[in-house]
């Protein structure tokens, strides 16, 4: 497991990128915002949070639809703990559930 400052940088990276492909979306509706390692999506009264959970080295995501937990599979993307789902992949559909929007959202390598 990576130390503390390794993680850290490395969820920043992850974050700006969600943030890069969400500036690169013509939608009125959809706002982010991220604070200290907490990226909050809202789109109308939808919200959708991503964040760094850093004892469990994982990125935590909440929406409507539950919770889920990401951790790095064999140095590659982000998978999550329970359905093997990749992390851009959840945050594409999620998007395009709660937002209606279509959003290109990157393989968020580790």
């Amino acid at each position: 497991m990576q130390d503390e400052s390794a993680f850290v940088a490395l969820t920043e990276r992850v974050l700006a990128a969600i943030g890069a492909a969400l500036d690169g979306v013509d939608n009125d509706d959809l706002d982010w915002s991220e604070n200290d390692g907490v990226l909050t999506i809202e789109c109308g009264a939808e919200r959708i949070i991503v964040n760094r959970h850093v004892p469990n080295r994982e990125i935590w995501v909440a929406a409507r639809s539950g919770g889920f937990h990401f951790r790095v599979r064999d140095g590659a993307a982000w998978t999550d703990t329970r359905s093997g789902e990749e992390l851009a992949a959840l945050l594409r559909r999620l998007l395009r559930e709660h937002c209606a929007a279509e959003i290109d959202i990157p393989t968020l390598a580790a």
